[in-house]
């Protein structure tokens, strides 16, 4: 059985000390036998302070950082799925963008969020992703890694099921995120735990976690959730680390023959 390592962040403003994180937690993975390593949305700048984050955004250090990825994940000889990092577009606003390098070191996959986070919360937190970022168009799934086919989403992308439709086939699904509390503490386990049962899949979900360095918080409890619904990971909501998963890829055909609902899917008439 593939073991995955899930790091749980706190990420800041300084996008050195992000990925110093990171570094650490692949070395402790590979030492730890896994043989991907995934992490939260944004994992290496979380700012708010858009006109701060400009600064490195627009600048050529997004493409530095992915090349010292790709390093990482070849010296280290493991997969690091990067939930994802803010990058320049091509429309003039920036991307949420998620990558995923094998253990070659090659960058397979990427996959920019397609939903955004366009909310105002009873609490008075109000969040428009859209005013910076631009939405991404292509849904995308990786055919080879540790857990077979893998697809792609991010955070807010767990709401539209359509979505999860579309990617279809996959053995695993990741979902970074970097979740409200309020909304995390209401609808983070049933909508994760309801994307793994429509797909009768696994989904790995790294997030983020605590008061962040921007003032946010964010609600942790990153999670491995197994086709049938079942938690078999849940890192709490109280800090940063490094989680471990064995991942039993013959539980997607053992749940697939018992609730065959993909085989029984028919197309709804309009």
């Amino acid at each position: 059985m593939p073991k995955i390592a899930i790091l749980q962040m706190n990420s800041g403003i300084d996008p050195e000390n992000n990925l110093a994180a990171i570094e650490q937690a692949a070395n402790e993975a590979v030492k730890g036998g896994a043989e991907a390593l995934f992490t939260p949305e944004m994992s290496i700048l979380l700012d708010s302070n858009r006109k701060r984050a400009a600064n490195w955004i627009e600048s050529e250090a997004p493409n530095q950082m992915a090349s010292r990825l790709s390093k990482l994940a070849g010296a280290h000889k493991i997969d690091i799925a990067l939930g994802s990092m803010p990058v320049a577009s091509e429309g003039g606003k920036w991307a949420n963008r998620a990558m995923y390098f094998d253990a070659t070191g090659a960058c397979k996959a990427t996959y920019d969020k397609i939903h955004m986070f366009d909310v105002s919360l009873a609490d008075g937190e109000s969040w428009r992703e859209s005013s910076a970022y631009e939405p991404g168009t292509q849904i995308v799934s990786i055919d080879q890694s540790p857990l077979g086919k893998l697809g792609l989403a991010i955070c807010y992308d767990m709401r539209f099921p359509a979505l999860f439709q579309a990617i279809g086939g996959c053995s695993a699904i990741s979902i970074p995120a970097a979740f409200t509390v309020p909304t995390g503490r209401d609808h983070w386990h049933v909508l994760l735990r309801a994307r793994a049962i429509e797909a009768s899949a696994f989904v790995i979900a790294a997030a983020q976690v605590g008061k962040h360095e921007d003032g946010r918080r964010t609600y942790g409890h990153s999670l491995v959730i197994d086709p049938w619904g079942e938690v078999l990971l849940d890192m709490g909501g109280d800090q940063p680390g490094l989680g471990f998963c064995e991942i039993d890829l013959n539980r997607i055909e053992e749940v697939r023959s018992q609730l065959p609902s993909l085989a029984n899917r028919r197309e709804i008439p309009n």
